[in-house]
């Protein structure tokens, strides 16, 4: 190995990074961004089609977020929202309630990411309902802290075991259709009647679009008569709007395509537009249930909430939920364009910038190994466009760029997508290439 090899940012990154926090889909080692852009070490400039995994929905270098954050730097209010308030918290914490439709008397948690958001959620319904089970769904993915993973159903996730009780329940995929909404809602009448009796239910958790399950949208109705069905029997309703929330899907929340009207939002990954934070909100009478009961000493912070506070406003004064409605569809139609061409992509969904194409074998119409999802997303690292992958069987292409996406850098992703699946499918990538990041 060369001293230059020696000293990349990927090989110090192979070096002293704990392989447990990692997740590498491609080369791609980065030393800036500006706009849309990561900014690679050497200097090319790569179309970010993920916003780093959802959080950068504002992209990078945004001027407001970095003016608000240095300012707050300048002269910090604390450094904690524990002992005493701040008013960046406190005010990000008015917003939020504006903005999130609910009734009665509501109060915000803080914490710094969706993982732990929800892992509060868990803890302080089972606690203040007095009610020790949940419903959650094959697919869902809440997070990577002990109770955030006990109550997802992710087949990443099988190292770790569900919590005791746990009632996990198909999510409906009208492309597979292996299980139809009404044959879920059978199930759990079911359950209900016989090994999973609700008065014992705390809360279910929705994801009102399934992320790492696979993007998929559900059908028409369902979570709707889902949340029906919970509601007469006094289980709450949770709804996951960590990676789709905020704007992404055309809307300010995700779960106002659903008509849900849930007990319990739970915030992440946008809300910080890059910086760590995440946020609870829900009914007086969970969120009050006692004193310190998921205290995080740096959660509400000054600078995070302040850069939240820009995050909301963007959203507003920016238009960006429009913004992801509109150019969302034109990816989509893109998408949907190239599937002539490429009879590997079996369905294109989504809603707004939160897009899956599902990659097929042509003939029997089953998913393509994960090794050929993986040489799509090398491939077009190496084009000049950074993605990832999702799915549980890893063959949908997920794409949640910024919210600051426009049509012209729709139609590069497009080429570079395009390129990429001919050169794939040609033979052009090796399986030895795309050996090192196939992690997930």
């Amino acid at each position: 190995m060369s001293t230059a090899e020696s000293t990349s940012l990927r090989a110090r990154d192979a070096r002293v990074i704990a392989n447990i926090g990692r997740l590498r889909f491609s080369p791609l080692a980065v030393v800036g961004g500006a706009g849309n852009r990561l900014i690679e070490e050497g200097g090319r400039r790569v179309l970010d089609l993920s916003a780093s995994c959802g959080p950068a929905i504002l992209g990078y270098s945004h001027a407001g977020l970095a003016n608000a954050v240095a300012d707050a730097c300048k002269s910090m209010a604390g450094a904690s929202l524990l002992a005493y308030p701040n008013e960046n918290a406190v005010a990000l914490a008015e917003e939020l309630l504006r903005i999130t439709p609910g009734s009665g008397e509501r109060r915000v948690w803080f914490g710094h990411s969706g993982s732990d958001a929800n892992d509060c959620a868990m803890r302080v319904l089972q606690a203040a309902t007095g009610r020790s089970r949940f419903i959650s769904f094959i697919g869902s993915y809440h997070g990577n802290l002990s109770g955030s993973m006990s109550i997802s159903g992710h087949t990443a996730m099988t190292h770790s075991l569900p919590r005791a009780g746990l009632l996990l329940l198909p999510y409906p995929d009208p492309y597979r259709n292996n299980f139809t909404a009404e044959e879920v809602l059978k199930l759990l009448d079911y359950q209900f009647a016989t090994t999973c009796p609700p008065h014992q239910v705390a809360a279910v958790f929705l994801e009102p679009l399934m992320s790492d399950g696979g993007l998929i949208v559900p059908p028409p109705g369902f979570l709707k008569a889902l949340q029906d069905r919970c509601r007469k029997h006094g289980i709450r309703v949770v709804v996951d709007e960590v990676k789709v929330g905020l704007g992404r899907t055309g809307r300010i929340h995700c779960f106002e395509h659903e008509g849900l009207e849930p007990d319990v939002v739970v915030f992440g990954k946008a809300l910080g537009g890059g910086l760590p934070l995440s946020a609870v909100v829900g009914p007086q009478e969970i969120m009050d249930h006692a004193p310190a009961f998921a205290l995080q000493t740096t959660a509400g912070n000054p600078v995070a909430t302040a850069a939240g506070r820009v995050v909301l406003r963007a959203l507003k004064e920016e238009g960006l939920a429009a913004n992801a409605e509109r150019v969302g569809n034109a990816f989509m139609q893109g998408l949907r364009a190239l599937g002539k061409d490429h009879s590997v992509i079996g369905n294109v969904r989504g809603r707004g910038l939160a897009v899956g194409v599902e990659l097929i074998d042509s003939n029997t119409g089953e998913p393509v190994p994960v090794v050929t999802t993986a040489k799509i997303i090398y491939r077009a690292y190496q084009l000049g466009a950074a993605f990832v992958y999702v799915g549980l069987r890893g063959n949908v292409l997920e794409f949640t760029p910024p919210l600051t996406l426009t049509e012209a850098e729709v139609g590069e992703a497009l080429g570079i997508i395009d390129q990429a699946l001919r050169d794939v499918i040609a033979g052009r990538v090796s399986d030895a290439e795309v050996a090192p990041f196939m992690m997930w």
